[in-house]
């Protein structure tokens, strides 16, 4: 089996160690996959060098995108395609258009957001997940490092990762 799929697993009781240890073994040159734990930790994100996420960006643009296909929807079939006086009203007049406006900005903005991060986190309903350890949805957390993307061998990030007040330390393996 190649070096590929092969990971070594640190699993953490406390979550102010599990953030240190990131520190330490982010320090020691060694590039971590993905850190799992049963509840956001504060500051996560900036010990592992996470970009700010794009997501708002999206979010706007897919706002945007819905409510001008409103707001032209709504003129065109009240203003040019058939038009109507309701009330007395002008043909195109904007205060009526608001609510629909509004909803059809909220639903691409809902609905582009979650297809944009399904994209981008690459989740497929035909994927297995790589589960690491069970016990991170109840009470521990985990730091997983992929072989593959480190220069350093099994036993020197096995060592590290101890060094840094793991409970325990596997090698945990993926076909």
């Amino acid at each position: 089996m190649t070096t590929e799929n092969k990971y070594i697993v640190g699993v953490y009781g406390d979550d102010d160690l599990v953030l240190k240890a990131v520190k330490n073994i982010r320090a020691a040159g060694i590039k971590i996959h993905e850190v799992f734990s049963p509840f956001p930790i504060h500051g996560i994100d900036d010990a592992l060098g996470y970009k700010r996420s794009r997501l708002p960006k999206a979010a706007f643009m897919f706002g945007a995108l819905g409510l001008t296909l409103a707001l032209t929807m709504q003129f065109w079939m009240m203003g040019y395609d058939w038009q109507m006086i309701i009330g007395g009203k002008n043909f195109a007049s904007l205060p009526p258009f608001i609510p629909v406006s509004f909803e059809l900005t909220v639903l691409l903005s809902a609905l582009g957001m979650v297809g944009t991060f399904m994209v981008a986190s690459d989740l497929k309903p035909y994927r297995k997940p790589k589960i690491f350890d069970i016990r991170i949805t109840d009470d521990k957390h985990v730091i997983a490092i992929d072989l593959a993307d480190n220069k350093l061998n099994k036993q020197e990030i096995s060592k590290i990762v101890a060094q840094t007040g793991a409970e325990e330390v596997n090698e945990k393996s993926f076909e």
